[in-house]
């Protein structure tokens, strides 16, 4: 059982080894950076969210026998817009919804950072899909679309279990104190 446990934990810190060195000059690279100034669902900034997402696109990549490195490296620039989409007067004006122009503003600001291959150009503008129209050309665009979604619900969910415990906790702290001053009262 230890063994198994052992080789587990050894296994997934090569796995994130391996995914830094992959997307290491993408995450410290200073533009990207900034995108940990900038919210993308609640408690996650967008640099963690791309994060998140290039690291599961690339489990999920090795595992199937896809193109990990390009998935690991779209999914760290998927996001790259650099503004809070929440606000309506944004540092940046856009074109549209933000939903449907941020994939090719990432791309725009991606393409002028990094050479990118034509797995990640495809992989970062259709992220989006089916929101955005033109169908994804690789399998690895497809995985990022439920890869992107499936982590902005996990993110939000978290956010709001974070909460809900926080009020429960809260609720129990009342509660605690009401029956205590009951209990000091008589």
């Amino acid at each position: 059982m230890v063994n198994d446990a052992m080789l587990k934990k050894n296994k997934e810190q090569e796995l994130q080894a391996e995914f830094y060195s992959i997307i290491a000059d993408i995450a410290e690279h200073e533009t990207v950076l900034k995108m940990k100034q900038y919210r993308q669902h609640y408690d996650t900034s967008t640099y963690e969210h791309c994060m998140h997402v290039a690291y599961l696109n690339y489990k999920i990549g090795k595992k199937l026998h896809l193109d990990y490195k390009a998935l690991a490296r779209a999914g760290m620039l998927h996001d790259l817009f650099l503004y809070d989409w929440r606000k309506k007067q944004r540092d940046v004006e856009i074109d549209g919804l933000h939903a449907f122009v941020h994939p090719k503003i990432a791309f725009q600001n991606a393409s002028r950072l990094f050479d990118l291959n034509e797995k990640e150009k495809d992989i970062i503008v259709k992220h989006m899909w089916p929101v955005t129209l033109p169908l994804p050309k690789y399998k690895e665009s497809f995985l990022i679309t439920f890869v992107d979604k499936y982590c902005a619900l996990a993110e939000s969910f978290s956010h709001y279990r974070e909460a809900l415990m926080q009020k429960d906790l809260r609720h129990l702290a009342n509660t605690f104190a009401i029956f205590l001053s009951a209990f000091l009262l008589f």
